[in-house]
């Protein structure tokens, strides 16, 4: 597997992922903020049921929105969370001596801030589990509850200098049409449908020491969401597992059987397994051409013909075709409406 890649070719969202987020940012901007924030990040040529979200845009709309309103929740709680609150987590959490004791914190200090849920931390000596108990009958806020359980993982993920593998991811709304997106997310199998939001983590690391200096914090919280919204951990989900097989090759040419010999699968077992995860091979291969073209327009360095051939097409007119089938956007339309800015590392 080429880590070099794994690292710098992440998988996009759908649009739809970020649709209970926007609506609330509706609800609480301005017309001409939410203009904004969308021109800015490139959004608001996303459109549609195909519409892809790169993990770049995520990070730009959320660093602009915690700017503009003042609300480091960006309106996804009752109760507005003032600038400062993640720096005044971070250096709590820091300090414990342990992981357990620093997940303690965390859930402590949510409780102190949070009107509409409680966090809970329970360790039954084989799971270390955090869980949102709701404190009324509100409807659950779906992009909210990820956002805190995403925090959960990537600040323990911080502090223990790892990305740590999650032993259950569970969701007390319903499955969405989405669900697909959830394990670009989160490196463990996700239930939906649930008495309660939760993430678990083996409870072997709870006595795991944690130390972060000054400078380390102030690093992670410049850059967030940047190093925890996506995950990297990508041997729990087996679609992911198949991209990065596809990524490693030589212009995406691997076949259904190279990819089940490397998995140590038959191609029947392969192909069955992904239809009961509502994908396929092609399926698969088709979303990372996709992503790497969407990359590539966005820098805007390479020819849609050089992208086209990249992305292992005989020819521009058929990545044309391809691509609207994907996005709703010709590939020349993306680029033009795209405004992007990818970081040097080649992060989406």
């Amino acid at each position: 597997m080429n880590s070099a890649k794994t690292l710098t070719i992440l998988p996009t969202v759908s649009r739809a992922f970020l649709d209970d987020w926007l609506a609330v940012l509706r609800r609480n901007c301005s017309a001409r903020q939410m203009a904004d924030f969308l021109d800015k990040t490139g959004l608001s040529a996303v459109n549609g049921a195909r519409g892809r979200v790169t993990h770049d845009q995520i990070v730009r709309l959320y660093q602009m929105v915690v700017a503009e309103t003042g609300d480091e929740m960006m309106g996804l709680c009752s109760r507005t969370i003032r600038p400062g609150a993640l720096k005044h987590l971070c250096a709590s959490v820091r300090g414990a001596s342990s992981l357990s004791a620093a997940l303690f914190r965390f859930t402590s200090f949510w409780n102190l801030l949070l009107d509409d849920y409680e966090m809970t931390l329970e360790n039954d000596g084989e799971t270390l589990r955090m869980a949102l108990l709701p404190r009324g009958d509100q409807a659950p806020q779906r992009f909210g509850h990820m956002l805190l359980l995403k925090l959960t993982h990537g600040v323990a993920s911080w502090l223990a200098g790892y990305e740590l593998p999650l032993t259950s991811v569970g969701f007390c709304f319903e499955r969405p049409e989405f669900a697909a997106d959830y394990p670009i997310l989160f490196p463990a199998a996700i239930r939906f449908g649930q008495a309660q939001s939760y993430v678990g983590f083996d409870a072997s690391v709870g006595p795991m020491p944690v130390s972060r200096t000054e400078a380390e914090m102030q690093e992670f919280l410049i850059r967030a969401p940047r190093d925890w919204i996506f995950t990297s951990l990508n041997e729990h989900a087996l679609p992911l597992r198949v991209r990065e097989l596809l990524l490693a090759s030589d212009r995406l040419e691997a076949g259904l059987r190279e990819a089940a010999q490397q998995l140590h699968l038959t191609p029947r077992t392969l192909m069955r397994r992904l239809d009961a995860e509502g994908t396929s091979f092609q399926g698969i291969k088709d979303g990372l051409r996709r992503d790497l073209a969407i990359r590539d327009l966005a820098q805007g360095g390479k020819s849609i013909e050089a992208i086209s051939l990249d992305v292992g097409f005989a020819s521009a007119a058929n990545f044309h075709r391809a691509f609207k089938r994907w996005t709703d956007l010709t590939p020349g339309a993306y680029r033009k409406k795209s405004r992007i800015s990818v970081p040097a590392q080649g992060d989406i």
